[in-house]
C-alpha cells in the first residue's frame, strides 16, 4: 500500500442498473440508488467513482468455461439456462456482467494501493464455470483471484462471503486451488438447497440475531487469518442478512449489518490485508432499507480506511 494518502476507489457504470421486466423480483434499482445516495449525502464525490469496460474474454476464460462464454455473446443461453439464472439473456445484460467483473478486478489494484476497493455491484458467487444461476452470470470474485493468482499478485487469497447464501458457485470452482480459501457464513435453511462445500461453512439457523452472528464471525475470521496469513481478501458484504430480508430467515439488525462490517474492514486493515469489497444481494420489501444498509459498507470503509 502506498504512502499517499489513501482514497476510496469505487467501481460504476450506469450499466449496472440494468432494465428488467415489470414485476421482477431482482431489486435492480438499487445500483442506481447507492451512488445517488452516496454523492447526495458527501460520503463520496465524482473522483472516487470509475467506470470500468468490459472484462476481455481471455481473462473471463481463465475461470469460465469458454463454451459458456460464447453462449453468452452470442445470445444462446437456453430457455432453462435463463430460468436458472432468474434473468432473461440480452447483449446488454452480457455487456454488464462484463462490466461488473473488470470493475472487481480494478478494484484489486485500487485495494493495493488504498487498502480498499469497492464495486457497486457483483459478488455474484452462484455462478459456475460452465453456468450461471440465482442472479450470478459470472463469478467476478473467482475471475478477480484467478487474475492476482495469473498475474503473481498475490499469493494466499481469502473469499470472505458473508451473504445470506451459500457461495456455491465460488466453493466449487476453488475446490482444488490450496492458493484461494473460500469462507461461507450463510443461512442453513436456504437458497441454494445442494449446498457445495466451501473451505470453511458457518451455517446459521433461521432466526439467528446480531451477538451471536458477530461473536462466531469475529472468532471465526480472526482463527483463519492467523492460521492463513493470506495476502487478499475479497469480502461479500451481502445485506440479505437482515431481519426484513423476503429471503434470508435471519434476524440481524440494520446497526448489526453495520457492525459487521466494521469488524470485517477493522481486522483487515489492522494486519494490512488490501480488501475488495462486492456488495451482493438484498431483498428487503422496502429499497429503502436495501440501499441504507449498502451505503453503510461504504460509509464504514471510508471512515476506517480514509479517516
Amino acid at each position: 500500500m502506498s504512502a499517499t494518502p489513501p482514497v476510496l476507489k469505487i467501481a460504476f457504470d450506469p450499466v449496472y442498473a440494468h432494465p428488467l421486466p415489470e414485476g421482477h423480483r431482482f431489486p435492480m434499482l438499487k445500483y442506481e440508488l447507492i451512488p445517488e445516495q452516496l454523492l447526495y449525502e458527501g460520503t463520496i464525490a465524482e473522483h472516487n467513482l470509475f467506470a470500468p469496460t468490459p472484462c476481455p474474454d481471455e481473462v473471463v476464460m481463465w475461470t469460465h468455461d469458454p463454451v459458456y462464454v460464447q453462449k453468452l455473446h452470442q445470445q444462446t443461453l437456453s430457455a432453462r439456462e435463463q430460468r436458472h439464472i432468474g434473468f432473461p439473456q440480452s447483449p446488454q445484460l452480457t455487456r454488464r456482467e462484463f462490466v461488473i467483473t473488470q470493475g472487481t478486478i480494478d478494484c484489486c489494484h485500487y485495494a493495493f494501493e488504498h487498502g480498499v476497493a469497492l464495486n457497486v455491484a457483483g459478488g455474484t458467487h452462484h455462478a459456475f464455470a460452465d453456468r450461471g444461476e440465482g442472479f450470478c452470470l459470472l463469478n467476478d470474485f473467482a475471475v478477480a483471484a484467478n487474475y492476482l493468482l495469473k498475474k503473481a499478485l498475490a499469493d494466499k487469497i481469502l473469499i470472505i462471503d458473508l451473504d445470506v447464501h451459500q457461495g456455491n458457485g465460488t466453493a466449487r470452482l476453488f475446490e482444488h486451488e490450496r492458493r484461494v480459501f473460500t469462507f461461507s457464513m450463510h443461512g442453513a435453511h436456504n437458497y441454494p438447497f445442494h449446498k457445495e462445500k466451501s473451505d470453511l461453512d458457518i451455517a446459521l439457523n433461521d432466526g439467528t440475531e446480531d451477538g451471536l452472528y458477530l461473536s462466531l464471525l469475529r472468532t471465526n475470521l480472526l482463527t483463519l487469518l492467523d492460521q492463513l496469513q493470506p495476502d487478499f481478501a475479497f469480502y461479500l458484504s451481502g445485506v440479505d442478512i437482515l431481519a426484513t430480508d423476503k429471503f434470508g430467515k435471519l434476524k440481524i439488525s440494520m446497526e448489526g449489518c453495520r457492525q459487521r462490517d466494521e469488524l470485517v474492514f477493522t481486522t483487515l486493515k489492522q494486519r494490512r490485508i488490501p480488501c475488495v469489497v462486492a456488495m451482493g444481494g438484498g431483498y428487503s420489501p422496502d429499497i429503502k432499507t436495501i440501499v441504507e444498509a449498502h451505503c453503510n459498507t461504504f460509509r464504514v470503509a471510508k471512515d476506517i480506511y480514509t479517516p
